[in-house]
């Protein structure tokens, strides 16, 4: 009896020592891990149509491990990007292009605590485009009625609305100014698919973008 028992033993310790030497299981994200998140203001030097266009941009997230970054963002055009005369969606009149993005924003950083490190950036998500009557400031002023704000909005803006897709990927040298801010130099290249605009091929839409960028949070 003794003996069953103290072989029973032996088997039952063999059998727990092998499943602890066992290697630990592989997962997507390890028990404990960091999760931070960080938001950002981007400026984007770029072109549509050829013509200069400055997009300025939003974006915020999670930052899982120190490496990967997920969020949303979006960005839009801030100067007056002329329509020209034959594409024109109200003849005679002076239009401006309005571009705009918004979608998911993923980035992965390599040795994000060294004081200088590369950060590979993507954006996938929709774009559009509208023309509309770009006012100087002193038409606003006469503004003051809700009701003939709007007429006047639907009347001067919003013409030939186009909707497409844009995916841009991008990488940025990063450098730690604060434990709690970054600055992000970069280059991106920004792709459209699917655009239909009045003047507003793919190709006119597609072009590279040198951009600046802050972040603040926690990395």
């Amino acid at each position: 009896m003794k003996k069953n028992l103290t072989s029973m033993t032996l088997f039952l310790l063999l059998i727990a020592g092998c499943a602890y030497a066992q290697d630990e299981m592989q997962t997507v994200f390890k028990s404990g891990g960091r999760i931070t998140g960080y938001g950002a203001l981007t400026n984007k030097f770029t072109g549509i149509r050829g013509k200069y266009a400055n997009i300025s941009g939003v974006y915020g997230g999670v930052y899982l491990n120190q490496r990967l970054f997920l969020g949303l963002g979006g960005a839009a055009s801030t100067n007056d990007i002329a329509v020209p005369a034959e594409y024109s969606a109200i003849p005679g009149a002076d239009l401006t292009y309005q571009y705009g993005q918004c979608g998911l924003v993923t980035e992965y950083v390599l040795n994000s605590n060294k004081l200088f490190h590369v950060t590979f950036s993507l954006f996938s998500g929709a774009g559009f485009t509208l023309q509309y009557d770009r006012h100087d400031w002193d038409d606003w002023d006469d503004w003051d009625d809700d009701d003939d704000f709007d007429d006047r909005w639907d009347r001067d803006n919003s013409h030939d609305e186009n909707w497409f897709t844009v995916v841009e990927p991008g990488v940025q040298v990063e450098v730690n100014v604060f434990k709690w801010m970054r600055f992000s130099p970069g280059v991106s290249y920004r792709a459209a698919f699917g655009s239909d605009g009045k003047g507003l091929s793919d190709s006119d839409l597609s072009d590279i973008s040198y951009n600046v960028t802050l972040k603040f949070g926690r990395f």
